[in-house]
């Protein structure tokens, strides 16, 4: 099988084909069935999160270890030379000449494609602000295809902060290389932007907005809850839309049989925790397969030819 991932770097869904992301699912998949090779052996991966995580920059590292490399990194900008006044274009430079690879967060949009710019290594957009977040969609598309058995034809409701959410923003883009129907459920004032809807459409991709979570609730294969992110905009704005959208056990009474609900988590209280008992949940499985889809894109980029 071909790699034409090798030496690349991931930083926005966009960037990847149909057959690239089928590439990635598929050795994801193999990851998961079996236990990790070791295809990163006396490779070093740098980890540079300037941006609080848990999930993403701990399932990296997971995803390092198992597989035999080697982690440097920080996981915030508290202790490193930026305090001094550093350029982000500087740092990333002196890490290439560290770290055969580098995995990146940080809070300011467009900041990962400026490290693949001036970085000789591959990069791997971790989240830069409210912009993207292409690694998530990738384990996101992983685990809709296993809990569904597919993804084309399937109906997809994304709901709660679709204007700062960037993790919807790469998965509605890569649902346009798909043939999904979706569903959009946000207050007016965090509806998806304008120009991911004018390339939905230009894409040929069904979707409408609703404002009514028990609506669509019927009507999808996979409803897709996200939080109301409080730090991308002010406190009076936040007060005025943190308890729009509660899914609770009675709202899925005539959710579909095969429906399961996903989350990028952290939750706050968009999901009642009574949910996770119904057979509807699956976001904990959604977070585990974090590791299988991030040991996958680490081995792509690093290894010429797939083990």
């Amino acid at each position: 099988m071909s790699n034409s991932l090798y030496q690349s770097d991931i930083v926005s869904i966009r960037d990847l084909s149909l057959e690239q992301i089928q590439l990635i699912l598929e050795t994801a998949k193999l990851f998961k069935e079996r236990t990790a090779l070791k295809t990163l052996q006396d490779k070093i991966i740098a980890h540079c999160f300037f941006e609080p995580s848990t999930r993403t920059r701990l399932s990296f590292e997971t995803a390092s270890l198992r597989l035999g490399g080697n982690v440097i990194g920080f996981s915030n900008d508290e202790s490193i030379s930026v305090k001094k006044g550093e350029t982000l274009a500087d740092t990333i430079r002196v890490i290439s000449s560290y770290a055969d690879l580098i995995v990146l967060r940080h809070q300011q949009e467009g900041a990962a494609r400026l490290a693949a710019e001036v970085s000789d290594k591959p990069i791997i957009n971790a989240g830069d602000g409210a912009n993207q977040h292409p690694t998530q969609a990738l384990l996101d598309l992983f685990t809709i295809q296993e809990c569904q058995d597919r993804i084309n034809g399937l109906s997809i409701a994304f709901v709660g902060d679709l204007k700062y959410g960037r993790t919807i923003h790469s998965l509605t883009q890569a649902c346009m290389k798909f043939d999904v129907r979706l569903y959009l459920v946000s207050p007016e004032t965090l509806a998806l932007p304008e120009s991911i809807c004018d390339n939905l459409k230009k894409q040929g991709v069904r979707f409408s907005f609703h404002s009514s979570l028990e609506e669509v609730i019927p009507k999808v294969d996979i409803l897709y809850m996200t939080r109301i992110q409080q730090e991308r905009f002010g406190d009076a704005e936040y007060q005025l839309v943190k308890n729009k959208f509660i899914l609770t056990p009675s709202m899925l009474h005539y959710a579909r049989p095969n429906l399961k609900v996903l989350h990028p988590l952290p939750r706050v209280n968009e999901i009642d925790i009574a949910v996770d008992n119904t057979p509807y949940a699956h976001y904990f499985t959604q977070a585990a397969n974090a590791v299988y889809v991030r040991e996958a894109l680490l081995t792509l980029l690093l290894n010429e030819q797939i083990p």
